[in-house]
């Protein structure tokens, strides 16, 4: 465990990755990526706002439901450094990924539907089989086994 910094200053590294669960090598990789930032000291150790603990939290949860990373950063580009996001800013990045993520529930249900039928039917036939081949994409580019070549 880390010596926590006094309340209302900076954290190391280490000290953020303890308080948010994430290893350092995650955060030097946002930090990398501009989803967060920190200043250097003297002695070039990282320091991070406090708000950086709400940021991270946004990225995690952003992830867990597979936004990713460049489309939040997307979103994070609008807050002003040393900001964290807010109820509001949640409501409104939800609100911007409802409409993707609901196209991809639905891609992914069409996928399982698919996958069910395939299995179901068991034939795996690259002529018929929708997964595998919808609408005879292959058929149209003459014979042979055009998925080996």
């Amino acid at each position: 465990m880390t010596n926590p910094s006094p309340p209302g200053k900076e954290l190391t590294i280490g000290e953020l990755a303890e308080r948010s669960g994430v290893p350092a090598s995650a955060l030097r990789f946002y930090e990398r990526q501009g989803l967060i930032h920190s200043r250097r000291t003297v002695g070039n150790q990282r320091r991070y706002h406090r708000s950086t603990l709400r940021v991270v939290a946004f990225i995690r949860a952003s992830q867990s439901v597979g936004v990713p990373l460049s489309v939040i950063g997307d979103v994070l580009a609008f807050l002003p450094e040393g900001a964290h996001p807010t109820p509001e800013f949640w409501r409104r990045a939800s609100h911007c990924w409802s409409e993707e993520l609901n196209a991809r529930i639905a891609r992914l249900e069409r996928m399982r539907d698919l996958f069910t039928d395939c299995v179901g039917c068991g034939c795996l036939s690259f002529e018929q089989c929708a997964l595998v081949n919808p609408g005879d994409r292959l058929g149209q580019e003459g014979a042979g086994p055009r998925r080996l070549l």
